[in-house]
């Protein structure tokens, strides 16, 4: 390894809870968690961690197709939560940890008892991190329904926090409450909060009045959220200065170090495999990379909640 590359390697370097990243990117959960192959797909594409598929306490199908609307750079999807179960845990995480990464594992459930359930599997499995989906837009009975009180908010995290050493980090979408969800998950005890999930939205055909997804509506994700997502971050930060991982149309270096110095300390990607490609990561890399050697930063801890001291 060469001392430039060695240097890089430091300057990018991330912590979020006491987890160290080599840098501040990861994908998103629902993107290639579900299964071996889809892991070592994200592997191979460079990220720092791996984020799991939410996992639930019984295997979903999800939804028919269609499933997914492309919408130029931004998606509507409603894929259900399908996903292979919480014991399908032990395989995944075994397979992030042979490749030396942390292994983040999304779990949902329909109330705190099925979130404290998931919680300890995972952290039998030896997750690294529980990343609790509180926020799907488009599953009844989970996410934002099983989040849809902030007292239900805080039942969840400190129910999952007590029977479980392993960090906590908690997904929120945005809302007209997002303060008081992220106050109250953080007065539970969550250690970090990941900022935004996807937006609800819907698509209809204009000429037989249905609407194209077989669930009617769903999730809107990619570039047109991004402002969203870096207001919610903001305000968050601003509130709490808490520990946040950044979420929400990053496709390049730039919408990276908007939400980076917003407050986030680390990211996830999502849309940009679909629309840019799975060498996204390499080039969002080299773009930090670059950025901080033009304003002469150290490293990209510098950056955090920059926007907060102007």
């Amino acid at each position: 390894m060469s001392s430039r590359t060695s240097k890089v390697s430091t300057a990018l370097e991330a912590v979020v809870s006491g987890i160290r990243l080599k840098h501040p990117i990861m994908n998103a959960s629902g993107i290639l968690g579900s299964n071996t192959g889809g892991i070592l797909r994200l592997i191979e594409s460079g990220v720092s961690a791996v984020v799991t598929k939410t996992l639930t306490p019984e295997p979903r199908e999800g939804y028919l197709p269609p499933i997914t609307i492309p919408l130029g750079e931004c998606m509507l999807n409603a894929v259900g939560l399908a996903n292979p179960g919480i014991d399908a845990v032990n395989e995944l995480v075994r397979t992030i940890h042979g490749h030396g990464l942390p292994a983040i594992v999304s779990i949902g459930g329909r109330n705190a008892g099925e979130f404290v359930a998931l919680a300890v599997k995972a952290e039998e499995a030896g997750a690294d991190a529980l990343e609790l989906n509180m926020s799907c837009p488009h599953t009844p009975g989970y996410g934002v329904d099983a989040s849809k009180t902030i007292e239900a908010v805080k039942n969840i995290v400190s129910g999952v926090k007590s029977v479980t050493s392993t960090p906590v980090w908690v997904k929120l979408g945005y809302s007209r409450l997002l303060l008081r969800e992220a106050g109250a998950a953080l007065s539970a005890g969550a250690d970090a909060l990941v900022l935004i999930n996807t937006i609800p939205g819907m698509v209809i055909d204009v000429y037989t009045g249905n609407p194209i997804l077989t669930n009617r509506f769903g999730g809107l994700s990619g570039k047109c959220i991004h402002p969203v997502a870096v207001y919610s971050v903001y305000m968050v930060y601003r509130e709490y200065q808490c520990e946040i991982v950044g979420v929400g149309g990053v496709q390049d270096w730039r919408t990276a170090v908007e939400l980076i110095e917003a407050g986030a300390k680390a990211l996830q990607i999502a849309t940009a495999f679909y629309t840019k490609g799975y060498g996204i990561v390499h080039e969002i890399l080299a773009g930090l990379t670059g950025f901080l050697e033009e304003i002469n930063a150290k490293n990209i801890t510098e950056l955090v909640g920059l926007a907060h001291r102007k």
